[in-house]
């Protein structure tokens, strides 16, 4: 089983598409709901953990690190804090553009990779970056497979991002859970 969290319209074949109204991250009830038989072998959360702070990121971390089979893995991305961009930093700041029918207007955080990736280290997660910025608003890429959890708002699949230049970028990471998948 493949879960796509918070998946709005996008649809993948083999994932099962889910809502926060169905599937809240942060309610232990919702993972035993719907987990109860079966334990995931992925999630897939594209823009979903700035909607929440810190501390109830890491909550949501700790109840996917759960809930996952032993092996699986959460592929997040959430835009990036050290992208040198002034169009894209004013998009998704804390309240976005303050527009309320704007996405960016319920972000409550924006991460950098370390941050990021500190939330799922410290549920017990082994992760791995696939696309960030440094300090120093340098980009990073490391190949992933879109069949493991594709992302849109990527520097391959942006149509932001046309001819070596970046318009839209975001961190990226697959956060493993140890252990190995028996089917």
């Amino acid at each position: 089983m493949k879960v796509i969290i918070g998946a709005g319209k996008t649809v993948f074949e083999g994932w099962i598409s889910t809502q926060e109204d169905e599937f809240n991250l942060l309610k232990v009830e919702d993972f035993e709901r719907l987990f109860q038989k079966e334990k995931p072998e992925a999630f897939l959360a594209e823009h979903v953990w700035e909607h929440m702070t810190y501390d109830e990121g890491c909550i949501a971390a700790h109840n996917c690190f759960d809930y996952l089979q032993d092996g699986g893995y959460i592929r997040v991305a959430v835009p990036d804090k050290n992208f040198r961009n002034e169009w894209y930093q004013n998009m998704v700041q804390i309240g976005g553009n303050g527009n309320p029918e704007h996405p960016a207007f319920t972000h409550k955080i924006v991460y950098d990779y370390r941050t990021l990736q500190k939330v799922f280290e410290q549920a017990g997660f082994e992760v791995e970056l696939l696309e960030w910025c440094d300090e120093a608003g340098d980009f990073h890429y490391k190949y992933w497979n879109e069949d493991d959890g594709k992302i849109g708002r990527s520097r391959r699949f942006d149509t932001r991002n046309l001819n070596g230049a970046l318009g839209m970028v975001s961190i990226i990471l697959d956060a493993k859970k140890p252990g190995k998948i028996v089917y």
